[in-house]
């Protein structure tokens, strides 16, 4: 590797739920110990068993969350099934400034915000972005279907999400596109693309089409 640490600004990964994306931050950590930091996020959504609050979550009510978003306290905020989720501000700028990279594992929408945050004069943070992929959209239905711990509704829910993430990821929207076919190639490449790249560079992979979604965009073949 050209460089044995990061850039100190943060690595937001997004992508469809059951892609990989907490399996790599996980790597990366293990990996590199002492060099990235990850944020517990804001959520009014209930604990489950054997999640720890401050270390899980900060778990608040909806109306505390509500109050923190009029008061700027998130870098982004999302709705998922009901439930919402933020990451703090003040908790990214500190681990940055302790010389951490921060990984912000993140919803589209988290994304959108932040790109509108880059904008503004003199944001406090400016991040890489990071795309994970799978390799085809039937296989991310399989990935899905396969953990058993979700009814169909809810699965339901995250393949049409995940067809709105990877409909985002054409607009070019992320400085590198990462297809997980293999989790082991997959993490050579981010951790590549992490401590080789101080400037971010776009290079974009040919993204996911999930196989119903030819009206919004063309299809060229599978």
């Amino acid at each position: 590797m050209a460089v044995s640490t990061p850039d100190p600004q943060p690595i937001v990964i997004s992508g469809p739920s059951g892609v990989g994306k907490s399996t790599l931050c996980q790597m990366l950590q293990e990996a590199h110990p002492n060099v990235f930091a990850t944020t517990v996020s804001h959520t009014t959504r209930e604990r489950r068993p054997g999640e720890v609050e401050g270390q899980s979550y900060f778990y608040v009510s909806r109306d505390k969350f509500e109050s923190l978003i009029r008061h700027h306290t998130f870098v982004e905020h999302t709705e998922f099934n009901g439930n919402l989720y933020g990451t703090s501000k003040q908790t990214v700028i500190d681990q940055t400034a302790k010389g951490s990279t921060v990984i912000l594992d993140i919803e589209m929408e988290g994304v959108k915000q932040l790109k509108q945050e880059l904008l503004k004069p003199n944001p406090p943070i400016r991040p890489r972005f990071v795309f994970i992929q799978p390799p085809s959209f039937e296989v991310l239905e399989e990935r899905l279907r396969g953990r058993g711990t979700e009814t169909e509704s809810s699965i339901q829910k995250r393949l049409n999400q995940a067809k709105a993430e990877l409909e985002y990821a054409q607009t070019g929207a992320h400085d590198i596109v990462i297809t997980n076919r293999d989790l082991t190639e997959a993490f050579k490449e981010l951790e590549n693309f992490i401590f080789t790249t101080v400037e971010p560079r776009r290079r974009q992979a040919a993204i996911v089409i999930p196989h119903d979604a030819c009206s919004l965009h063309a299809c060229h073949g599978d």
